[in-house]
């Protein structure tokens, strides 16, 4: 005798089929616009300081400098070389992926390009042999939060603010580029390893980056695995564009109020 289906199990199959269909379409939409459109990425350390906090989120675009393996999650090797490639300017802030076997996604500034030379000299940037105006602001001030605590913070620089609250200050400077980027960086102390250098010649077809907080950044200035060294252009995933949100590191998974007294909403829809 032949074997009969029933109305409701066709019915069932169908709709199974149909929901595993849909969810691999939506996977697939997910990856190309993660790929080369844009992508989230959080701020883990301190080294963007004062842009970037501890604990905020960012979206950075993809198609800016071009695409390569590192375009792509996990850093699959389908895309040989870089194509679509263009030069970031100076002053850009970019996410790439670090050197070496624990290589993992950063986030830094441009500051010399191929052919340049970058040198500091007492704690000032030069480039190509000009010195970069570094001009002294207002302090920079930031609250001791779960994601930014005493153990973070120099007693030195422990203060309180004006709510009497716990906080963190730190000289605060304005660098200009020659192409007339304009941002802020912090110079905590005299650190020689830091604030002397020789000159760096910037190869071909490589960046030089270097955090903010300059006094707290692993970056160009030091070669692997102190810092990072020279990054290849093709290491570059995309240009940090807007800050979409922030929290201080005190919300609890168990505590849905925490997930709003967390936040930072201040700090969202800030540019680069």
């Amino acid at each position: 005798m032949a074997k009969t289906t029933t109305p409701r199990a066709k019915g069932a199959t169908s709709e199974t089929a149909e929901t595993v269909r849909f969810l691999l379409k939506l996977a697939l939409i997910v990856l190309i616009v993660r790929s080369f459109v844009f992508a989230p990425f959080s701020i883990p350390s301190e080294s963007m300081l004062p842009r970037l906090l501890i604990g905020d989120y960012l979206f950075v675009t993809k198609w800016n400098y071009g695409y390569s393996r590192w375009s792509l999650p996990w850093g699959v090797p389908l895309i040989p070389g870089r194509v679509f490639g263009r030069d970031p300017a100076r002053g850009d802030v970019v996410v790439f992926r670090s050197p070496g076997p624990d290589d993992h996604d950063v986030i830094k500034r441009v500051i010399g390009l191929p052919g340049d030379s970058v040198q500091m000299r007492g704690g000032q940037l030069f480039l190509n042999s000009k010195a970069i105006p570094k001009q002294r602001v207002a302090d920079f001030t930031v609250p001791l939060s779960d994601n930014f605590d005493e153990g973070k913070c120099d007693a030195q620089f422990q203060g309180t603010g004006v709510n009497g609250k716990a906080i963190c200050r730190y000289p605060r400077y304005r660098e200009t580029l020659p192409n007339g980027k304009s941002y802020f960086v912090l110079d905590q102390a005299e650190i020689p390893a830091a604030d002397d250098t020789g000159v760096y010649k910037v190869p071909a077809g490589t960046v030089f980056l270097m955090g903010d907080n300059r006094d707290d950044s692993a970056d160009s200035r030091f070669a692997p695995p102190e810092g990072m060294g020279f990054i290849p252009m093709e290491r570059i995933e995309g240009k940090a564009a807007v800050t979409f949100f922030s929290t201080d590191g005190s919300a609890e998974w168990l505590k849905p109020w925490t997930w709003f007294s967390a936040a930072r909403p201040s700090r969202i829809g800030e540019g680069f």
